[in-house]
């Protein structure tokens, strides 16, 4: 394993388990509530965020919100080393089993985002995040980004903060990072 691959390694270790800590404890309303207030002005533009897994933040609330305003969507692992794509979600959306124990829509219109709730294991001022491993994302918002403007927004409990998250040259910056505490605009 490589020096930036073993650090990554041991980063996701501690960071899976501040966000089991915190998740515990908070659950993620206050933070679904301050993501909430962050959409509603991007309201017309479609809008991704994520059904979550383990100890995730749960942005569905504000997904729930946004219902109306714009066309919301989630993502869809097409296959190892692509990016993702977006299928449309509704409330009443018949949902499937999708890889790494997410759900996904059994049917719905592809869309692409132009705002992207992004989930994570940690994330730094710099707007660097760490997530899984797979690349998903990183992905997805270089291809996104290569077509026009697009608003990542990492979503996540304050208590994931590190002081630097190890990076590569494929890793995509987020923009802003919302959590229980607020919106935190990000140097990146």
């Amino acid at each position: 394993m490589s020096g930036i691959a073993e650090q990554k390694a041991a980063a996701r270790k501690a960071a899976f388990a501040r966000r089991k800590d915190v998740h515990d404890e908070l659950r993620g309303a206050r933070a679904a509530q301050v993501l909430l207030e962050v959409l509603r002005p991007q309201a017309g533009r479609v809008v991704s965020g994520y059904m979550p897994i383990r100890t995730e933040a749960s942005p569905l609330p504000a997904m729930l919100g946004m219902i109306g305003l714009s066309s919301v969507t989630v993502p869809v692992i097409q296959g190892e080393g692509l990016p993702l794509i977006f299928r449309e979600w509704r409330p009443d959306s018949a949902m499937i089993d999708g890889p790494f124990g997410a759900l996904v829509p059994a049917d719905g219109d592809f869309l692409a985002p132009q705002v992207l709730i992004v989930p994570l294991l940690a994330f730094d001022r710099r707007g660097y995040r760490l997530g899984y491993g797979g690349g998903y994302y990183d992905r997805t918002l270089q291809a996104l980004r290569a077509s026009g403007p697009v608003l990542a927004i990492g979503f996540a409990y304050a208590a994931q903060e590190m002081a630097e998250v190890p990076t590569e040259d494929t890793d995509q910056p987020l923009d802003m990072v919302v959590t229980e505490a607020g919106a935190l605009a990000l140097a990146g």
